[in-house]
């Protein structure tokens, strides 16, 4: 038995279509919802959990305790430009305390390609990130350059202005952007890595 209707009016949507209002879908798709005629998407599952504050385990009437955490999309790749609730390349999903997003914090989870951040992150690891346009130096951060996708790389920032992206494996070299360069290129940070996930294969 899912929990779509007992969570709508514990959240304070009175109506169908009140909540339907705030998702962008027709009353009836709510509806067929709290029926049990039809699930709603993966997109959409992420979006209730996080209106509700619960996991989709618990959403869906699988998990009989109570949340104490969110779920948070992995993501192969980020295209630049497109909001990171709009990506498509859902690879995974991950658990993460709802306590991390108090305070309207916000994160993603990506899935590290390559080895250009060798050894600290391998190819396969999922990183946490906390969705921010600006980090300290030292920070490892997924960083926009060029409008291309989102790339995992240590920020270094400089007192003139500048900004490196510096790999941590040696075969690779690190870039510096001058101010200007990081405004017409542009680079931007997408936010900052806060926890590293490894799974080991048994």
């Amino acid at each position: 038995m899912n929990r779509f209707r007992e969570l709508r009016l514990a959240n304070g949507y009175r109506s169908q279509q009140e909540l339907a209002d705030v998702l962008y879908v027709n009353q009836t798709a709510v509806s067929q919802w709290e029926r049990g005629s039809t699930l709603p998407n993966m997109q959409m599952l992420l979006k209730l959990s996080e209106l509700y504050g619960v996991t989709t385990d618990y959403l869906l009437g699988q998990d009989k305790q109570t949340s104490s955490g969110v779920q948070i999309p992995v993501l192969g790749s980020i295209p630049a430009g497109i909001p990171l609730e709009a990506v498509e390349d859902i690879v995974d999903w991950e658990d993460i305390p709802d306590k991390m997003t108090r305070g309207g914090k916000q994160y993603f989870a990506l899935r590290v390609t390559g080895d250009s951040m060798y050894p600290k992150y391998l190819s396969g690891d999922t990183v946490i990130v906390q969705k921010q346009p600006v980090c300290e130096s030292g920070d490892d951060c997924v960083v926009y350059v060029n409008g291309f996708d989102a790339t995992l790389k240590t920020v270094r920032l400089h007192s003139d202005g500048s900004l490196t992206t510096e790999p941590i494996n040696p075969t690779y070299a690190p870039r510096t952007y001058t101010p200007e360069e990081i405004k017409t290129l542009p680079v931007s940070i997408a936010g900052v890595v806060v926890e590293l996930r490894r799974k080991v294969k048994k």
